[in-house]
């Protein structure tokens, strides 16, 4: 069945996920034997455990415990968005609650396979993974407000989960905590500045929501520094850049695709999205060995021709045509995008990296 705004329903009231691509959050699994291996104290005595243990007892005080709490506002403000961008903001939210979801798996089984191994680091896992299911139950209770939610039992045991080695997957969530505390704040901050584009209640939230977002990146942040072969060398400065650039053009993409929903909160997508790079490289160029230089000469260009490419895949994908001749219409698009994300690889980057990493070499520009 659907509803009247054309999404497929499971059941009355339950949305079916929307299709996995690319460019959705995903699922994540790894090889959890080795993450056993990486915190076992026993075979790796020279963990930071001082500063471990200080972080887990800041996770246990919970500032966030009374905060989700719902105001009034929220079932009328959603009553108030109708048309086109009623289905927009439904998009958004689902997105948001997927990623968060995601999250909350992979840091509960990350928690639970650690226990024996290192209880300190498997405890602050398991309170990661409260932070993430807190915010994930909050936007579905806000889907609710649309007469629509998402079955998230259902999604854990049905949806594709992407095998990532552990280094992969410090990698990318420490990237993915970043950058999701700068999209959160800087809406926060503009919202604050503009309350007549305040769309909907939850963004009022975001100021708090967004510092669990900060703990965990420092979390993790502990967690790279802990592994030095994740931050010197020529492979550790490769696989910055590929991370770094991964996360970007996901979000830059992503976001341009659906820059009605950002208008609609007074926000220039292109401005929005290049403030959250740019801030999210600045802030990640005091870990990783290696980021990309976002004042590169043609950076920007680049980027923005991806996006005039994967608006000509999206609009193939609303067309009407057979499903074979989709496939060969996006080929040149695709490849296109394929060798725009080879062309930033190749750009200049910058040097970067922690003092207490690198030593004085570090933040060589």
């Amino acid at each position: 069945m659907t509803d009247d705004l054309g999404f497929k329903l499971m059941r009355r009231g339950v949305k079916v996920a929307a299709k996995e691509s690319i460019l959705t959050p995903r699922f994540y699994t790894t090889d959890f034997d080795e993450v056993d291996d990486i915190f076992n104290l026993e075979k790796n005595p020279n963990l930071p455990m001082e500063e471990l243990t200080a972080m887990l007892e800041e996770f246990r005080k919970d500032y966030n415990q009374k905060h989700f709490v719902r105001n009034d506002g929220f079932h009328d403000a959603a009553d108030e968005i109708q048309g086109p961008m009623r289905k927009i903001f439904i998009e958004f939210l689902e997105r948001s609650c997927t990623a968060e979801f995601s999250g909350f798996l992979l840091y509960k089984e990350l928690g639970r396979r650690l226990q024996k191994s290192n209880p300190v680091v498997a405890e602050i896992f398991t309170l990661l993974a409260r932070d993430e299911a807190r915010h994930a139950g909050f936007i579905n209770k806000a889907l609710s407000d649309f007469n629509l939610a998402l079955d998230l039992g259902f999604l854990t045991k049905n949806r594709t989960y992407t095998f990532f080695k552990p280094k992969f997957i410090i990698y990318a969530t420490y990237l993915s905590e970043k950058i999701g505390y700068w999209r959160y704040i800087s809406m926060y901050r503009h919202l604050q500045r503009n309350p007549d584009n305040q769309l909907y209640p939850m963004f009022e939230y975001f100021e708090n929501w967004c510092q669990d977002e900060n703990r965990h990146g420092d979390f993790l942040t502990a967690v790279l520094k802990a592994r030095p072969e994740l931050l010197n060398g020529l492979e550790a400065r490769l696989w910055s850049r590929f991370f770094c650039l991964s996360v970007y053009i996901t979000m830059y993409l992503n976001d341009h695709s659906r820059s009605a929903f950002y208008g609609a909160l007074g926000l220039n997508t292109t401005q929005f999205n290049r403030h959250v790079i740019i801030e999210t490289n600045n802030a990640t160029a005091r870990v990783f060995p290696e980021v990309p230089d976002c004042d590169a000469p043609g950076f920007w260009d680049v980027m923005d021709r991806m996006v005039g490419y994967n608006e000509k895949l999206i609009a193939i994908d609303r067309s009407e045509a057979p499903e074979f001749l989709k496939k060969l219409q996006k080929l040149p698009y695709t490849e296109r995008i394929l060798a725009g994300c080879l062309q930033l690889f190749f750009m200049p980057t910058l040097r970067s990296g922690s003092f207490d990493i690198e030593g004085a070499g570090s933040y060589q520009y």
